[in-house]
């Protein structure tokens, strides 16, 4: 690891010394040398293989612990966080009942294609002419009723042999965590549309019943579009709930 080493040496690239750690622990948590759950080297061991103070190791633990691709336990030390958890998908998830607590939703797969990415799916998610994409449609029930449909997209170049792969299940996070990718930030937008006819049929409500419809974009660490999904819900009684501050 001699680069690793020459952190301190550094200092002339325009990046912090504290983002330069953050991108190694990324790096290599990425390609499984610290795996989900386990543990990362104390601050003074890793302060004395890149050869910097505590200090700038710890400012870059707890920048990776808000982007939570670490968590810190008190007296316990540093770990890498499980990226197909419940805990960290709930991040992404939220819809919510009257009583304002997140609904339980069980997503059921039942069509999964490979395809050339169309001009919006290009745009969304930064692809060429002639790249590849997975679509991913879905249906998310509680209680036995569907109350929300949903179309992925993601890039077949960050996911290859995923058709194959493939379970009846569809988890980004787990997915992405088998191929060495760590979720980032997520922008979504919540609008209110009519139903489409199909959309309407699977939702059971009449066509053009006012549904919600979120657009979202997710994120890799490192900047790149994973996925790019549009949600249609129809939940009575229901709402999406945002954290602020």
């Amino acid at each position: 690891m001699a680069s690793d080493r020459n952190l301190a040496a550094s200092r002339l690239l325009n990046k912090p010394l504290y983002l330069q750690v953050r991108d190694l622990v990324i790096e290599r948590i990425s390609k499984g040398q610290w795996k989900p759950g386990n543990a990362l080297p104390n601050e003074v061991d890793l302060a004395r293989e890149f050869g910097l103070s505590t200090g700038t190791i710890r400012k870059a633990l707890d920048h990776l612990e808000t982007e939570r691709a670490v968590t810190r336990r008190q007296g316990r030390g540093t770990y890498v966080v499980d990226q197909s958890s419940d805990a960290l998908a709930s991040r992404f998830w939220r819809i919510g009942g009257s009583d304002g607590k997140l609904v339980p939703g069980d997503i059921k797969t039942f069509e999964f294609a490979e395809a050339l990415a169309n001009e919006e799916e290009r745009r969304r998610l930064h692809l060429g002419p002639g790249d590849l994409v997975y679509r991913i449609h879905g249906v998310c029930l509680n209680r036995d009723l569907a109350f929300m449909i949903e179309d992925a997209t993601i890039p077949v170049g960050l996911f290859p042999g995923l058709l194959e792969k493939k379970d009846a299940t569809y988890r980004i996070g787990a997915i992405a965590q088998q191929y060495g990718l760590l979720l980032g930030r997520a922008q979504e937008r919540v609008s209110i549309a009519s139903a489409p006819a199909t959309i309407a049929s699977t939702l059971r409500v009449a066509p053009d019943t006012p549904v919600m419809q979120l657009d979202r974009l997710l994120m890799a660490l490192d900047g790149r579009p994973l996925e790019w999904r549009i949600a249609y819900c129809h939940l009575a009684g229901g709402c999406y709930l945002a954290e602020l501050g």
